[in-house]
């Protein structure tokens, strides 16, 4: 399976390396704001076999607060260029804004990843002048509220429908099927409940013939069911990528790359021999 404009094979599953370069990310905030800390981690990720590396300038953790468009301009576009200019390894900007998209793909990104499915007005239109690739991310409701009362009456297949609505919506305005990736947005208007059933019902987005982004790393839900803090979630996130792998997960989001990387070797290792 490829991704048109994407030199990535999926046949394999991929890791992506998360890069925020913002103050109050919930895992790794204010760790990467200076431009040569941010290139120090990149190299450190692409050395430990990330496949791609999303930057991201507005944190969408819940109670966020937006970000003016000026402020992400001036977090990611230096990170961009001076990450493109040193690795070969594919940049995705991580945003919802039309003008963070046009800017970053001039600056060198080469794909975007949407939280909002490109449902921000003229988003669509960016994405498809952009002629990169694009996921479309499911959130319920905003990253300042989305985690006050989400509610779902069947959260797969709803999110199912969403998905397909706004694959729908990106081919009318012009954007290939083919440039497309889907992620079910893991803690993004979701329970507990919500996450796990999600999870345990992830290989029913097999059915939109379309890559499957999953970012699992770190993130409440593990904390929840294991009683871990951020700092302490290693274990369960490398577990939660090899299960979103085995549903069907093509893309893993994640902070810690070596450790997911040598486990989906592993995992790639014993897959090969049972088929």
């Amino acid at each position: 399976m490829f991704v048109s404009g994407l030199p990535l094979d999926f046949s394999s599953p991929r890791v992506m390396g998360v890069l925020n370069v913002t103050p109050d990310s919930f895992s790794d905030g204010g760790r990467f704001l200076h431009i040569d800390d941010a290139l120090r981690q990149a190299e450190e990720m692409v050395a430990e076999g990330a496949a791609i590396i999303d930057i991201g300038g507005e944190s969408t953790r819940p109670g966020a607060a937006a970000v003016p468009l000026e402020q992400e301009l001036a977090r990611v576009l230096p990170v961009i260029e001076a990450l493109a200019a040193a690795f070969d390894v594919p940049i995705s900007i991580d945003t919802s804004k039309p003008e963070v998209m046009r800017a970053a793909v001039n600056a060198g990104a080469r794909m975007i990843n949407d939280v909002t499915a490109l449902s921000s007005p003229g988003a669509i239109a960016a994405a498809a002048e952009s002629a990169v690739p694009v996921c479309l991310m499911h959130m319920q409701g905003k990253p300042r509220t989305m985690q006050q009362t989400p509610q779902y009456g069947d959260v797969v297949a709803d999110i199912m429908r969403y998905l397909s609505d706004r694959v729908a919506a990106c081919e009318a305005g012009g954007i290939a099927r083919n440039r497309l990736l889907v992620d079910p947005g893991f803690g993004f208007g979701k329970t507990k409940a919500h996450n796990l059933a999600l999870l345990k019902g992830l290989g029913t987005f097999q059915r939109l013939g379309l890559p499957l982004l999953v970012g699992l790393s770190r993130k409440s839900m593990l904390g929840a069911v294991t009683g871990r803090t951020v700092e302490e979630r290693l274990a369960a996130s490398v577990a939660a990528a090899l299960m979103a792998v085995e549903r069907g997960a093509r893309i893993v989001r994640v902070h810690d790359v070596a450790e997911t990387v040598d486990a989906l070797a592993l995992w790639q290792a014993v897959t090969d021999i049972e088929s």
